[in-house]
């Protein structure tokens, strides 16, 4: 098991991407509410005119703006609802559907200047070209960029419908700079990852619920029954969520015909996800959860153990159970809502309780400082494969 950082519980369970067309988000401007009493229009005033008259250091009035819309949100003392920049909403954007136009890497700010490639995608467009996880980009195509933010050097990558970017690469250990010529495609963000354990058990770990993810799924499935699997172990710990579209589409291929989820908006008003029943899973099944296992994974979790078509491994989950819509502005930024609970089958609610696991086991604590765990050495799966062995 490879340990990663929370991405975000707020990802959570994201219930769709609504369209704006020509007013703010679809919705009329009301005529009530915090910024239609003059009280508070005066005060607004009254803080900018001393900004203006006693502030220090130069004014961006852009970024004023941006912080009183970001603090009319905050206001509402929810951490899942928040409002995006017209930036901040691309790089969401791109993280929800799980596919950008890119070379397949994840960077950093460097200390020392330029970008610092964290994570290279197996597969993509910068793995193949031989960038490595480490290397440090000082320049892109003969453009220095060691002052450059990293939004501002993935946005250099990206724009222009360039074919392919020239990098010039500082390797550990290695003298002299490298020339790395990297093609801009589009690139896949990888969600799932599958192998086949001894005694033909499969296992897939899914890090988060993602557009491209049910694909994924499909994907890693076939390939390990296609191997022989006779049991499955699904992983979800340290899976932060993700849309509720992606998470319903999985369990419509293993759970038999059912509710899957519910939810329920500040008028009562109640939406269902079914399951067809159509290719119900006929293997034995454990699914590993943690304290990081939210939103998207508890209803994953919550379906399965309800259905009862396998064992819940691990411990209790992060109990995130309420659902965000993210509503874009015509001015390309976005306000992400929470607009709903949602209920496990039987009529759960898990906001705050989380998903009590079948078999509670937490993680070994001298692992708990490892950035790699090997299968052997992972004590909750070795408990996952117990569970499967007794069953037939």
């Amino acid at each position: 098991m490879k340990k990663e950082f929370v991405k975000g519980i707020a990802v959570g369970v994201t219930a769709s991407l609504a369209v704006a067309a020509g007013g703010y988000a679809g919705y009329r401007i009301q005529d009530k509410g915090v910024l239609s009493e003059a009280d508070h229009v005066q005060k607004i005033k009254a803080l900018e005119a001393l900004i203006q008259r006693d502030y220090l250091g130069e004014i961006d009035e852009d970024q004023l703006a941006e912080g009183l819309y970001a603090g009319l949100v905050s206001g509402l003392g929810d951490v899942y609802s928040r409002y995006y920049t017209a930036e901040e909403y691309k790089q969401e954007n791109s993280a929800t559907m799980g596919a950008y136009v890119g070379i397949g890497v994840t960077m950093q700010k460097n200390k020392e200047g330029g970008v610092e490639i964290v994570e290279c995608y197996e597969g993509g467009p910068a793995d193949h070209a031989g960038v490595k996880a480490g290397d440090i980009i000082s320049d892109i195509d003969g453009t220095d960029i060691t002052d450059m933010d990293v939004s501002d050097v993935a946005d250099m990558i990206r724009e222009g419908n360039k074919k392919q970017a020239v990098l010039t690469i500082h390797r550990q250990n290695v003298e002299n700079p490298m020339k790395i010529t990297v093609e801009i495609t589009d690139v896949t963000l990888p969600s799932v990852f599958e192998e086949m354990l001894p005694d033909q058990i499969g296992y897939i770990r899914i890090s988060e619920f993602t557009d491209v993810t049910p694909d994924q799924f499909s994907e890693a499935f076939s390939s390990l029954e296609e191997q022989g699997m006779k049991k499955l172990v699904v992983d979800l710990r340290g899976n932060p969520g993700g849309l509720l579209s992606s998470v319903c589409s999985i369990l419509n291929e293993i759970l038999p015909e059912g509710l899957i989820v519910y939810t329920e908006d500040k008028y009562g008003e109640r939406q269902e996800q079914k399951s067809e029943g159509k290719t119900p899973l006929e293997i034995p099944l454990a699914v590993l959860v943690n304290e990081n296992s939210a939103s998207a994974s508890e209803i994953f979790a919550g379906a399965v153990q309800d259905h009862g078509i396998g064992t819940i491994v691990g411990t209790t989950t992060y109990g995130k159970g309420v659902v965000q819509e993210l509503l874009p502005l015509r001015d390309g930024s976005a306000i992400k809502l929470t607009i709903s609970n949602y209920y496990t089958p039987k009529g759960n609610s898990i906001n705050e309780t989380g998903i009590k696991p079948d078999v509670e086991v937490k993680l070994d604590p001298d692992l708990l400082n490892q950035e790699e765990i090997s299968h052997e050495e992972d004590n909750q799966l070795q408990e996952a494969l117990k569970v499967l062995a007794k069953e037939k």
